[in-house]
């Protein structure tokens, strides 16, 4: 007897079907070469040779002669099959021994491992060789009622539905909030310009200033210390805070349980580090009943989760989009299969509807009009006509005649065929597009792995920058009063000079906390 190895040569520069039949038709006629088998989608060949006449480079060299990239792929267990199976009636440990000793002396089985506790059992095996329905049959014929471990055909993983909801609700909260303080910082900014200019105009002492000052509706006092304008921000930003920042306090507090900063934990901090100070600041302004109405910050949350969750909801958007395409993908594939035994002349023996996963390389599956092909496979007998389009984009049905190839997810039209199956499970075409969109949409591009590392960096150094700041102008303050008179706006001699500084370094060092998330924007 021939040895006959089997080596796996991945493929680059194939474009279509034909390029697999040119390269299966070319290799068959090479001696030492035993069969071939090549799947498009995944870029790989299988090949079977006699070690003694043909070596796995000299392989690769003939397909690179067909004008196509070859190199010979060094991992050869690509090609096991595994199978995970429910087993019941097992009892004790001396039922696992039996089966995995039994399965271990049947050939082509490469791995096996039964679990007492979960029921299940793991096995690798040779797909060359043995099928997931011998392996079956050989646990049945032990006593054990055997079945598939089901798989989870719905993609619910891919749903982003929910996502979707949360953040849009998110957004849609902040901004019914936002609005109303926009307006309220647009009209206080349109009013002290012209008050500005009234003042560069009229010559008026700063008494006059300040009694036009507050006689502004908004700078009203309800209470002394707390306007109206800051008091109807407080009420407004209540809300965005607790409800439209919801998700990003959850997703703050594991990061920050797991020791890492992401741009959720500099958004929280940012915000709630400018309402609580506008807060506190308030209550003392009230306590000590002050004449001018204290600078606050009420109306930044509500911006800043406008925006950012208006990011977030897009980006959910756009992955929901991704996903659904893969949704629709995955439920183009077959549940069940027609498996049946040819006698001689191929005349019909028997026939019975198995689960596609238990379909094995080489049998014989019957595809009536209508039905879908559920594995790639090669037409044996029977003419049809086959639409490809969910596949390929081919709007006109393809003919089919003995000897042409399938693919699964296609569907037959008028005639009866029956095929072999070629490639089955996982390596069917429409399994690989399946996997190669999921991985695309796992893999990162260089320049966002860069960005998820800089935003490591970027929030602790922003934290720590805003810290220095604060901590610098209060040393200045104490040092040069005259420079954080200068430009501490609403100065009045009724506040003493150690609460201005802090309350001027405050405000300098949340202005460095909320100018750099929307930075992370420019990151995200």
């Amino acid at each position: 007897t021939k040895t006959i190895s089997k080596c796996y040569v991945q493929v680059t520069g194939m474009t279509c079907a034909s390029c697999v039949a040119n390269i299966e038709r070319n290799l068959r006629r090479e001696d030492g070469i035993h069969s071939i088998l090549v799947a498009l989608m995944a870029g790989k060949a299988e090949v079977r040779y006699n070690p003694a006449v043909i070596q796995p480079s000299a392989i690769a060299e003939l397909i690179r002669e067909l004008g196509f990239g070859a190199t010979v792929m060094e991992n050869c267990g690509e090609g096991d099959g595994i199978l995970e199976l429910v087993v019941r009636g097992m009892t004790c440990a001396s039922c696992v021994h039996k089966i995995e000793s039994t399965l271990m002396k049947t050939n082509g089985v490469l791995y096996c491992l039964v679990a007492l506790a979960t029921n299940k059992a793991h096995i690798k095996y040779d797909p060359e060789i043995i099928g997931p329905r011998d392996v079956i049959q050989v646990i049945q014929d032990l006593g054990f009622a055997t079945s598939l471990v089901k798989k989870d055909r719905s993609a619910s993983h891919l749903d982003h539905k929910q996502e979707i909801r949360q953040w849009k609700r998110s957004f849609v909260v902040s901004l019914v909030f936002c609005i109303p303080v926009m307006g309220l910082m647009i009209y206080m900014m349109v009013m002290d310009s012209q008050l500005a200019d009234a003042h560069a105009h009229h010559n008026m002492s700063s008494e006059e200033m300040e009694a036009l000052h507050s006689s502004m509706v908004l700078e009203y006092q309800l209470l002394p210390g707390l306007s109206v304008m800051n008091f109807l921000s407080f009420l407004l930003c209540v809300p965005v805070q607790m409800f439209g920042g919801w998700h990003f306090y959850i997703q703050a507090y594991k990061a920050l349980k797991h020791k890492t900063a992401n741009m959720d934990v500099l958004i929280v901090l940012a915000t709630t580090i400018a309402f609580a100070y506008s807060f506190v600041i308030l209550l003392v302004a009230m306590a000590e009943k002050a004449k001018v109405n204290p600078v606050t910050f009420f109306d930044t949350p509500p911006m800043l989760f406008v925006f950012i969750s208006l990011g977030r909801w897009l980006e959910h958007v756009a992955k929901g989009k991704t996903s659904e395409a893969l949704a629709r993908l995955i439920s183009l594939q077959a549940t069940e299969a027609t498996i049946v035994t040819l006698g001689p002349d191929n005349v019909l023996l028997s026939e019975e509807q198995v689960d596609v996963e238990l379909v094995q390389r080489g049998d014989i599956v019957k595809v009536i009009p209508g039905g879908k092909f559920p594995v790639d496979g090669r037409v044996i007998e029977g003419h049809s006509m086959v639409d490809e389009s969910l596949i390929t984009g081919e709007a006109m049905p393809v003919t089919k005649k003995p000897g042409n190839t399938v693919i699964a997810g296609s569907i037959n039209q008028n005639g009866s065929l029956l095929i072999s199956a070629t490639h089955v499970g996982a390596d069917t075409t429409l399994s690989q597009i399946v996997k190669l969109v999921e991985e695309a949409q796992t893999s990162k591009a260089p320049i966002q792995q860069f960005a998820d590392k800089l935003s490591g960096y970027f929030v602790p150094s922003i934290v720590a920058v805003s810290v220095v700041t604060l901590f610098a102008w209060i040393i200045i303050g104490f040092v040069d009063f005259e420079i954080v008179e200068k430009y501490f706006l609403g100065y009045n001699k009724s506040i003493s000079a150690a609460e201005v500084i802090i309350r001027f370094a405050f405000q300098a060092s949340i202005t460095v906390l909320c100018i750099a998330c929307p930075c992370s924007l420019g990151l995200a």
